[in-house]
């Protein structure tokens, strides 16, 4: 795989996950997917890659077998806010993030 985003694709930020593995915030996912479906979120950019590269809990999509949820307390605009990245491609890519109050799955204080 090559380690590249692609020369049209412009980057919010990067960060690595607790692996080492380099992870990207496009743009156009940002600004289309995440504040479209969460505009809660405008405010929070700043939260979303230290919840990556520092999760407070870290489990697998229940889903998607190639992405992990990372879950940061206190975080964003609700009591967690859960971020999804992608490992399909090289580097990994944030695909979702969203403030949630529940407790992740199998989350114990």
């Amino acid at each position: 795989m090559l380690n590249l985003v692609p020369a049209d694709e412009e980057a919010v930020g990067e960060t690595t996950d607790p692996k080492g593995r380099r992870v990207v915030l496009l743009d156009r996912v940002w600004q289309g997917k995440v504040l479209g479906d969460h505009p809660e979120l405008t405010h929070h950019v700043a939260d979303v890659l230290p919840a990556v590269a520092t999760p407070d809990h870290v489990d697998r999509d229940p889903v998607y077998g190639e992405r992990t949820r990372y879950h940061a307390r206190e975080a964003g605009p609700s009591r967690w806010l859960l971020v999804v990245v992608s490992y399909e491609q090289e580097p990994a890519r944030i695909v979702s993030a969203f403030g949630t109050r529940k407790d992740p799955r199998s989350w114990t204080a």
